[in-house]
């Protein structure tokens, strides 16, 4: 039993709290909810962070479900080790990318992807291992798309992302395959081609028994496209739909990577997608939900840098001066631990935003300014 699982246990006994009353309230699944309290399975940081504000624990469970589990040991000879080393680097990335941004660790998972695809090209994995080892470097591709796609590397992810698909493919690895699509979509959008992104989307949703998370994730994608294409009607219908199903808890089908497909997750793409259709109004809620959310996990992540710039932008839009100037002097001290060219990108398309506006007080324009210099 891990720290964190042991320490969720004796909340639940202190509440008189059941763990099927507590997957209720929480609207998870309860047997994922048994994995994790069992030690089992990582608790996501969505999934501390909720159980420590129903339990009252005043951020103690957040704090050892960041504690690892375990304490790297000898690896085992041979592809077993490497296997093995693949899968922390997985692990440990993703956390050091929660907190600090993808800048500085995507050149070395770029390194541990690159070795292991040399080894599956040279044809010496046994044929034992070949399964676990390409189902392996798909998922450090991925992880390498990803941290690529957030230092604002786009036609590199892109290449990583598409590299993790075909070997999800070869090994037979349908969760990962569609984890590869879903961020194809995501990179597609961003690089500003909809019309892909929706392909996906549809794609993705035309599979069958496609585990609903996955679903919802596609019409997140979907509506996203849809309004960067300025289908305000089709675009607020799948998002509004990708809502609904959000009631429903997490299910035993979802693949464990759909962890953060949740309330913090919906709300900001409705919040952007509602930017880029121009309503601002109606955005700021949803941005500011997401905002909330995402610091709630870590004040000053990567996530909560990203709804801040977010607010900016949405701020700007309505002319709520005021409030975009307490935001914007918020985020230059959040640069000293985020290092993430994706959410430099974005902070200086906000900046621009304010200098070019044509009722943007000075005052304003003057901490934007200084704003670009520091970020």
């Amino acid at each position: 039993m891990t720290d964190f699982s042991a320490r969720a246990r004796a909340a639940l006994e202190v509440r008189g709290m059941s763990m099927r009353s507590a997957a209720r309230e929480l609207k998870y699944d309860v047997g994922y909810l048994s994995r994790t309290l069992n030690g089992k399975q990582q608790p996501s940081p969505q999934l501390a962070a909720a159980l420590d504000q129903l339990l009252e624990a005043n951020g103690e469970l957040i704090a050892a479900a960041e504690k690892p589990t375990t304490v790297l040991s000898e690896e085992p000879p041979g592809v077993e080790g490497e296997i093995a080393h693949m899968r922390d680097t997985v692990r440990y990335f993703v956390a050091h990318d929660g907190r600090y941004g993808g800048d500085e660790i995507a050149p070395a998972a770029v390194r541990v992807w690159k070795t292991g695809q040399r080894q599956l090209d040279n044809g010496v994995i046994p044929e034992q291992h070949q399964r676990d080892y390409l189902v392996t470097v798909a998922e450090v591709a991925e992880l390498a798309g990803w941290l690529l796609f957030d230092a604002n590397r786009h036609d590199a992810c892109r290449a990583a992302t598409l590299e993790a698909h075909m070997l999800a493919r070869h090994a037979g690895d349908r969760s990962m395959e569609r984890f590869a699509l879903t961020n194809l979509a995501m990179m597609d959008l961003e690089a500003g081609r909809p019309g892909e992104s929706l392909r996906i989307a549809d794609e993705l949703l035309d599979q069958p028994r496609i585990p609903p998370r996955v679903a919802l994730l596609a019409r997140i994608r979907k509506g996203r496209a849809l309004a960067r294409a300025d289908d305000r009607r089709r675009s607020l219908a799948e998002l509004d739909a990708a809502r609904g199903a959000m009631a429903e808890s997490i299910r035993t089908r979802d693949p464990a990577w759909t962890w953060w497909v949740n309330e913090c997750e919906l709300s900001g793409h409705e919040g952007e997608a509602l930017l880029r259709l121009g309503d601002a109004g109606a955005a700021l809620p949803k941005l500011q939900r997401a905002a909330e959310l995402a610091a709630a996990v870590r004040p000053n992540g990567r996530g909560a840098l990203y709804y801040r710039v977010s607010l900016v932008m949405a701020y700007t839009a309505v002319q709520a001066w005021r409030d975009c100037e307490a935001e914007l002097a918020s985020i230059p001290p959040m640069f000293d631990v985020v290092s993430s060219g994706r959410n430099r990108r974005r902070l200086r398309s906000a900046l621009s935003g304010i200098t070019h506006h044509p009722n943007a007080p000075l005052w304003l324009s003057d901490l934007a300014r200084e704003v670009r210099y520091v970020a």
